[in-house]
């Protein structure tokens, strides 16, 4: 390389962040490169626990703030209203962003609206995209549409497996530009030495049971039955016995207020036996998995983590329908009968001795590093005129 390069990379929620934290380290610590970070969304948000903190505190510069949540958005919930006129903030503010940075390439992960809204700006600017965890569905989410239109607007895209790999290719993108990288957020759980149980309770403010679940439920965006969903879930939780439960709250997505409205009136109902967090921060989050039974919920975090913990995952709805899962991960519907059967497919003998074997999909090893590799022998060959990759195949009329 000839030059520094100026690398941005967009974080817009606390999940988010943590999976990113690897690829920033090694952005940061390289000298071939100038990293530029740039917070938006729920992180400058006192109601979602203000995680732009966290990202000070290990040590990160900011270079941008963008505020897309005003308090007239967020006042009694995020709409869906909300999320377009968020998303328009994001375009408004965006283009003075880049025009000050002035970036070489910018980073994206997922399917956010937030990151939606900053990579068209980014594009419109014609400023080069490397999109992380392309090719992936969520059918129960409008995020799913998001994360597809992110990927016809990025240059580089770096997937998590192989058969997202491939379905980023059918969406036209060529070969030569989409790499199977696995997971960056299994390089944040490699990198982590977690608690112990005793200064993890101490930490928390929470004793560990016999039985202990860390239970994660989002609004499912294109269904109107969150509510219902969730409250199936939380009766579930009433008849477990020698069970403590740990809620992470809901992200600031369409109906997530209601989410969270309920978790602190059972936690309220349940002090003994239940805690909720708005944000526990990474190393809180992933030691919690290594003393609990099971992630229960719809959060891709009991997809793609959980799995490298050795736990099960009660995956409930459609929310994260279509990702490839690990064998460790209980799909069920959102009814009592189906969680009932969840519940006792977890706790089963055959079940419980198989998860002790289960290999994740998703581990690439080293996989911060590999994208960074990547991204530095080809800044050089950016062509931004990207041909449509045609794949041969028969339509059935």
């Amino acid at each position: 390389m000839d030059k520094t390069w100026g690398i941005a990379v967009v974080t817009g929620a606390r999940a988010e962040y943590w999976i990113l934290r690897p690829l920033l380290n090694e952005i940061k610590n390289d000298p071939d490169l100038e990293l530029q970070l740039i917070v938006t969304g729920s992180h400058l948000l006192k109601e979602f626990g203000q995680t732009i903190n966290e990202i000070k505190k290990d040590g990160f510069e900011i270079d941008a703030e963008i505020n897309i949540l005003t308090s007239s958005i967020i006042n009694g919930g995020i709409t869906n209203s909300g999320v377009s006129i968020a998303m328009g903030n994001a375009m408004t503010h965006a283009p003075r962003v880049w025009e000050r940075l002035d970036p070489d390439i910018i980073v994206v992960l997922g399917d956010r609206y937030e990151v939606l809204a900053l990579t068209a700006s980014a594009h419109v600017s014609r400023i080069p995209i490397a999109h992380i965890h392309g090719g992936e569905l969520t059918e129960g989410a409008f995020d799913d549409s998001f994360r597809h239109a992110i990927t016809k607007m990025s240059y580089f895209h770096f997937t998590a497996a192989d058969e997202y790999r491939k379905r980023v290719i059918q969406l036209g993108e060529s070969p030569d530009r989409v790499f199977n990288v696995g997971a960056l957020a299994l390089d944040s759980i490699k990198g982590l030495h977690l608690l112990s149980k005793e200064a993890l309770e101490k930490e928390l403010h929470f004793t560990f049971n016999k039985h202990n679940l860390l239970v994660t439920f989002h609004p499912v965006t294109l269904e109107s039955d969150s509510e219902i969903q969730f409250q199936t879930l939380l009766d579930m939780l009433d008849g477990l016995k020698e069970t403590n439960i740990v809620f992470t709250k809901a992200n600031a997505d369409p109906g997530g207020s209601v989410i969270n409205a309920m978790i602190d009136e059972y936690v309220s109902r349940n002090t003994k036996k239940s805690a909720a967090y708005v944000s526990m921060g990474h190393l809180k989050y992933f030691s919690t998995m290594k003393y609990v039974d099971a992630v229960v919920g719809n959060s891709s975090s009991g997809i793609i983590e959980a799995p490298s913990f050795k736990i099960g995952t009660i995956n409930i709805g459609d929310r994260q329908k279509g990702r490839i899962k690990a064998e460790s991960v209980i799909d069920c519907v959102p009814s009592r009968e189906g969680m009932k059967q969840a519940f006792e497919k977890l706790y089963s003998k055959d079940f419980q001795t198989k998860i002790k074997y289960v290999s994740n999909p998703y581990d690439g090893e080293n996989t911060a590093k590999k994208i960074l590799s990547i991204l530095k022998s080809q800044m050089n060959n950016i062509e931004l005129k990207k041909e449509f990759y045609d794949i041969g195949f028969k339509l059935n009329n």
